[in-house]
């Protein structure tokens, strides 16, 4: 076991990215967003804004970027505009089996002048812009993105004498200007050797010198504002190291291993499936820790941030709920739902945003944001696990249920603790909201759609809880009411975000993924009448028979 354990760690070392000559251009600070940031989280972001991935032909961001600004004209072939909406292409008169465009067959299109002008109508009217428009303003954005890099005005890299907005390139004063044109003078010679395949050790030390002379010249100006610690350093470590893609990768060979202790009924396996597990559950705290260290406050502000917090808190109760009760079962079901969300996390950055932005002015206090909004979501990571496992209980059904009692049963019992879990913590995290709103709004409820699903969704898991006690929902019931009942959380957590997009939580509005989420609850939703008939079919041909 030390063995397996050395040369995962040995492969994580490898993995987090060792810094090599060249890479200090990553780290040098722009002001972007409402904070300080690496050059490379900028790079990455811009250009996601623009092509919506991190990486174009192969090459990073940090490459890519400066160079719209560095030699402009070299991109306007270049099919570098990603434009999704077949709604738009259809309004623009282009191929709606075409996903990139350069920037003439967008821009210089007489169509977009229009549809520009029919997106600032619709935003004049204040409405919820539909998918159409959201596509449209999109487009606006990569359209500004670029055209502003290109022009310099919109990468600031150093701070003022006076005041709090940095200075963008093109606005550099004489003596700094002369040391960025060495940066981009090293960076282009860099970029030479690496096109070349060549030795880039030399030509990327004298890169990181002439980041570190502009870097030195830049604090000069105004050294309080470009004091930032090892903020900097941190998160150019953790955009290359991805914390939370590690974590996936072993809670799921977490999950792999726990399926062979089942099939194969190999219970000397379980110290390693713990031990994978483990290492996953690491990783996971790491990358919360780390954003937390870099942004000074919970990270659960966005979709993005709750959807990982989500993941951790089903392992963390999996993991409570196996030590108790031993069934194998539970943690198949917590490894499997939580890498789910991580890979659904990692895969969907233009609906989850990965980014790290600061807080809303709403949000601005660490205090209720800490002990509301993770105590809310926290629920749903045990409700998350509950789904899981009626998952889970629904494939035993469809195994038949005569020869898998025990099975069953366990899975009924857990679900029922999970649940009791998720109530326990949402309906305080329900009233300490409300604590919350009285303070920022003036009210402590006011039936806003947040604050409704989120009571709905309670209601909803305090029906199930009584019914079972009762004796009303028997294991079927569980299995079933635990796949539908999460249906309620959806909705509280993204359908009021991401569909309805109104009340006064507009902070974590967002959009995009409702076909995708829409097919993950009808999907379900039929496999839990699928299961239905071909039992109640089961139990018709038993009473015959009999």
């Amino acid at each position: 076991m030390k063995k397996i354990f050395l040369i995962i760690a040995s492969l994580l070392v490898t993995c987090a990215a060792v810094a090599k000559p060249g890479d200090l251009l990553k780290s040098m600070p722009v002001q972007d967003g409402g904070r300080i940031k690496p050059y490379d989280s900028f790079a990455k972001e811009m250009l996601e804004i623009v092509y919506g991935k991190t990486k174009f032909e192969g090459r990073n961001a940090t490459e890519i970027v400066l160079t719209w600004m560095l030699s402009p004209q070299a991109w306007e072939g270049k099919k570098i505009f990603e434009v999704r909406n077949h709604q738009v292409l259809q309004a623009m008169n282009l191929p709606k089996d075409q996903r990139y465009f350069n920037g003439e067959e967008l821009f210089a299109n007489e169509r977009f002048t229009l549809l520009r002008q029919e997106l600032q109508a619709k935003r004049e009217t204040k409405e919820k812009l539909d998918p159409y428009f959201q596509a449209l303003q999109r487009l606006e954005n990569q359209f500004f993105v670029f055209q502003e890099i290109a022009a310099g005005r919109m990468m600031k890299v150093a701070p003022p004498k006076e005041g709090d907005t940095w200075l963008a390139v093109a606005d550099l004063p004489e003596h700094l200007q002369a040391k960025f044109l060495d940066v981009t003078k090293a960076f282009v010679t860099y970029l030479g050797v690496i096109a070349e395949k060549g030795d880039s050790s030399v030509s990327g030390k004298a890169l990181d010198e002439a980041v570190a002379a502009f870097e030195a010249a830049a604090q000069t100006e105004n050294p309080a504002l470009y004091s930032l610690g090892g903020k900097i350093t941190a998160e150019v470590h953790y955009n290359s190291f991805h914390p939370f893609r590690w974590a996936y990768v072993f809670y799921f060979l977490a999950f792999i291993v726990l399926l062979l202790v089942w099939a194969l009924s190999k219970e000397s396996l379980m110290t390693t499936a713990w031990v994978l597990l483990g290492i996953g559950f690491a990783l996971n705290t790491y990358g919360f820790g780390l954003r937390m260290y870099i942004m000074d406050r919970a990270p659960v502000s966005n979709m993005y941030e709750t959807v990982v917090w989500v993941a951790w808190g089903t392992v963390l109760f999996a993991a409570i709920l196996e030590i108790i009760y031993k069934y194998r079962l539970i943690l198949v079901a917590g490894t499997l739902v939580a890498a789910f969300g991580l890979v659904i996390a990692d895969f969907a950055p233009a609906v989850l945003d990965p980014s790290l932005q600061p807080l809303e002015p709403v949000l601005r206090s660490n205090y209720w944001l800490t002990i509301h909004v993770m105590t809310i979501t926290i629920s749903y990571a045990a409700f998350f696990l509950a789904f899981g496992l009626g998952d889970l209980g629904l494939f035993y059904y469809l195994r038949g249920e005569d020869k898998h009692q025990a099975q069953i049963k366990a899975i009924t019992t857990s679900i029922y603790r999970a649940m009791q879990i998720g109530v326990a913590f949402l309906a305080p995290g329900i009233i300490l909201g409300g604590i919350w709103a009285d303070y920022s709004w003036g009210r402590f409820w006011g039936w806003d759609p947040k604050e409704t699903w989120a009571l709905i969704a309670l209601l909803g898991y305090l029906a199930v809880l009584h019914a079972r006690y009762a004796g009303m929902l028997k294991h079927f019931g569980m299995v079933v009411t635990a796949v539908i009942t999460f249906s309620l959380v959806i909705m509280a957590w993204y359908g009021v975000n991401f569909v309805l997009g109104a009340g006064l939580h507009s902070y974590g509005f967002g959009a995009g993924g409702v076909e995708y989420v829409s097919a993950f609850v009808a999907a379900h939703m039929l496999l839990v009448v699928y299961v239905s008939v071909i039992r109640q079919g089961r139990g018709k041909k038993a009473t015959k028979e009999s």
